[in-house]
């Protein structure tokens, strides 16, 4: 119970510190220093990432069930954990095909670390799972939210201090194989869920959202913010305050948001596939709001993504790691 005093103890001194830090100017993506960490052979779609409580990393999750760790380039990305008992390496590893094997497979998404050390999982196909601190096979938590079962769970964060897990279930109609009919019907079936560990329960916040895609919480646990891939924008959700559990549009883009993911300072990275017009290229663009939907900054990556799509924008240690379900690398650009 001490330890445990202390360790919260240790992550409210750290929040503190972020929320006490100054606001330096808008950064600047350095082109020169774009890398790309390739996957392993036949491998794709590193959709989200997260990094450990030693700064190792990143962990992503790739299209035929795994979630990877990058081990430096002399190892490049290697097996940590998977989602599935029932896991084949011989039809998983390297398949491109969800429909076929994503209930056998798994398709982990969002991914992020508890205080603790494990990993959650938000797996598409296999709903909330945790992978312990030395990964391997992860363990089932939760697959309903009162009552109706998950069915494409999607964007995945967690507040320390509280360990409460916030999640997105992008539709409850249409699974991760489904998703060109779900955005060819304008779904809006989606809910944003909380899941709370110490007690087991997973509660809906919000209802009848149009593909809720990503979600972070703010580094005070104040409110959290869900794109809506569909509706092309930003909710604020209150968590506290004469606010607390209403929600409000904060920001509408051109183009379609995914995941979003709070940078160190505070600030806010939504990776935004931009199209102005129905028949216009998709120009995928790097988007940094603050917490009043203020953009701060803009970068379109299509010098070296072209039109493909991208689903995040992660910020770490001087470096913007850049995902997508439809590459074989994910992609390294310097910040400064």
């Amino acid at each position: 119970m001490a330890m445990a005093l202390s360790v919260t103890k240790a992550v409210a001194m750290l929040v503190s510190m972020l929320v006490l830090s100054f606001t330096i100017p808008s950064l600047a993506i350095s082109i020169s220093s774009f890398t790309k960490l390739p996957l392993p052979p036949q491998v794709m779609g590193p959709e989200a990432f997260a990094f450990d409580l030693q700064g190792q990393g990143p962990y992503t999750g790739v299209l035929d069930g795994r979630t990877l760790k990058y081990q430096g380039p002399s190892l490049g990305f290697l097996d940590y954990a998977f989602d599935s008992p029932n896991r084949s390496k011989a039809a998983c590893d390297g398949n491109t095909n969800p429909s076929a094997f994503g209930g056998i497979c798994g398709r982990p998404l969002g991914i992020g670390f508890q205080y603790t050390g494990e990993l959650y999982i938000a797996d598409a196909n296999l709903g909330l799972l945790v992978a312990s601190t030395n990964g391997r096979l992860a363990r089932a938590v939760a697959s309903s939210a009162e009552g109706q079962p998950f069915k494409f769970l999607d964007g995945l964060d967690i507040y320390p201090l509280t360990k409460t897990v916030f999640l997105t279930d992008a539709s409850s109609r249409f699974n991760f194989s489904e998703l060109a009919q779900a955005v060819a019907a304008n779904d809006s079936t989606g809910r944003f869920i909380k899941y709370e560990p110490n007690i087991n329960t997973t509660t809906v916040l919000l209802r009848n959202l149009s593909a809720p895609a990503g979600v972070a919480v703010s580094l005070d646990g104040s409110f959290v913010l869900v794109t809506e891939y569909l509706a092309n924008r930003v909710l604020k959700y209150w968590l506290k305050g004469p606010k607390a559990n209403t929600s409000e549009a904060l920001v509408t883009f051109q183009g379609r948001p995914d995941n979003i993911k709070r940078n160190p300072l505070g600030d806010f990275w939504v990776a935004v596939n931009v199209q102005e017009t129905p028949t216009a290229p998709i120009v995928p663009t790097a988007v940094k709001i603050n917490y009043s939907g203020k953009i701060l900054a803009s970068f379109p990556l299509s010098d070296q993504y072209n039109t493909t799509t991208i689903s995040e924008v992660n910020e770490y240690d001087g470096n913007l790691y850049i995902g997508s379900l439809e590459t074989k690398f994910v992609g390294k650009y310097r910040i400064m």
